[in-house]
C-alpha cells in the first residue's frame, strides 16, 4: 500500500455534496470505512446544503459508532452542488481528492485503485463505472435503474456499461490530485448542473486526460419514480445547453439527438392538424421509436425474469428522452 517506496499511504480527501440524504448516507459512510486503505490516512468531508431532515443526525450516530474514521460536516449556504464541492476542497488536507456522491456506494478498492492510477499518471482525472441500483423496491424503479445503464437510454456514455478502460470525456464523480483542481480553478458555481462535464472540458483544454477504468467501480441508486427521473433529466438538458455554449465542440451525437428528437416531434404534432404527411410522419416516428425501446427491454425483462421491465424500461427511456431534450430546447429559447 506504501508505493513508491513511501513509508505511509498519502492522505486521501473524500468530498460528497449532499442534501436530505438520510436515506442513503450511512450506506456511503459505511463503504468508505470499509475501504481497503487505512482509516487515518482518509479524511471525509460532507458539504451539506443545510438539511432538513434527519442527514446530520445520522452522519452523527455513524461517528459515534465508527470514530477511527474522520468525518465532518460543512455549511454549503449556495445549496447548489459545485459550490458543495469547492467548500469541501477548501477545507480538503489530502494530497488526493476524491469526489463521491451520497447515492453512491464505492466498492472497497475504490480509493486505492483511484489512487493507484493517479500516481501511475494514467490521467489527471480518474474515474470507474457505475453499477446503477434501484431506488426503491419497486417495478418502475428497478425499470429506471435499469435505463439509466442501457445504451438505448444514455448512448455512449461508458461510464454506464463498459468493460475496457480507456481516455473519455467524462466519468463520474472523479479522483484528482489537489493541485490539479486548484490550477483548474476548481468547479464553476455558476454551472448548477453538468459541473464535472465542464471541468473535464477545461481539464482537456489545458492538455489533460480523463481516464476511466472499469476496476473503479461504485453501486449508484437512480431516482426512485418517473416523476424524480423527469425533475433529473430536464435539469441535466438544460444545463446542458449552458455549458455547450461555451464549449460547444464538446457536443456528443447522444447530446443533440434528444432535442432534435424532441423538437421533431413538436413539430410534426403542430403541422399534423393541417398536413397528412406530418400526422403520416408523426405515427412512423412514434411506432419505430417505441419498436427500438420495446426490442432493448424485452432481452432484459427475459433474462431476469422480470416481466414488469418490459413496459418499464421503454416508459423510463422516453421519459429520459424527452425530458432531457425539452430541457436543452428550453435553455435555447431562454437567455
Amino acid at each position: 500500500m506504501s508505493g513508491d517506496g513511501e513509508q505511509s499511504p498519502p492522505l486521501v480527501s473524500i468530498i460528497v455534496p449532499c442534501y436530505n440524504e438520510q436515506a442513503t448516507i450511512r450506506l456511503l459512510l459505511e463503504a468508505i470505512a470499509g475501504q481497503r486503505w487505512p482509516k487515518q490516512q482518509m479524511e471525509v468531508i460532507l458539504s451539506d446544503g443545510m438539511s432538513t431532515d434527519g442527514t446530520r443526525g445520522e452522519v452523527a450516530r455513524f461517528c459515534q459508532n465508527e470514530p477511527g474514521l474522520r468525518v465532518r460536516v460543512v455549511d454549503n449556504l449556495k445549496r447548489n452542488i459545485p459550490a458543495a464541492l469547492n467548500r469541501a476542497i477548501e477545507q480538503a488536507h489530502g494530497e488526493f481528492i476524491v469526489r463521491l456522491d451520497a447515492h453512491s456506494v464505492p466498492s472497497a478498492d475504490y480509493v486505492a485503485n483511484c489512487v493507484e492510477a493517479l500516481r501511475a499518471g494514467k490521467g489527471e482525472n480518474v474515474g470507474g463505472v457505475w453499477e446503477i441500483r434501484p431506488g426503491a423496491p419497486t417495478w418502475i424503479a428497478r425499470s429506471i435503474a435499469a435505463a439509466a445503464a442501457h445504451p438505448v437510454g444514455v448512448g455512449d456514455a461508458l461510464y454506464r456499461f463498459t468493460s475496457q478502460a480507456g481516455y473519455v470525456d467524462t466519468v463520474p464523480f472523479g479522483s484528482f490530485r489537489r493541485e490539479t483542481l486548484v490550477r483548474a480553478g476548481m468547479f464553476d458555481e455558476n454551472l448548477l448542473t453538468n459541473e464535472d462535464y465542464e471541468l473535464n472540458a477545461r481539464l482537456r483544454q489545458g492538455g489533460g486526460r480523463i481516464w476511466l477504468d472499469p476496476c473503479i467501480r461504485s453501486g449508484y441508486f437512480a431516482r426512485a419514480t418517473l416523476g424524480g427521473l423527469a425533475k433529473q433529466y430536464q435539469r441535466y438538458g438544460f444545463w446542458k445547453w449552458r455549458m455547450l455554449r461555451r464549449y460547444p465542440g464538446t457536443l456528443r451525437w447522444r447530446q443533440a439527438l434528444p432535442p432534435l428528437f424532441t423538437l421533431s416531434l413538436l413539430g410534426l404534432g403542430v403541422l399534423s392538424p393541417f398536413l397528412a404527411l406530418a400526422r403520416i410522419l408523426l405515427l412512423l416516428e412514434v411506432m419505430v421509436y417505441f419498436t427500438v425501446l420495446l426490442v432493448g427491454a424485452l432481452p432484459i425483462a427475459l433474462r431476469r425474469r422480470d416481466p414488469g421491465l418490459a413496459l418499464g424500461i421503454p416508459l423510463a427511456i422516453c421519459v429520459m428522452h424527452l425530458c432531457w431534450g425539452s430541457g436543452f430546447l428550453w435553455s435555447m429559447l431562454r437567455k
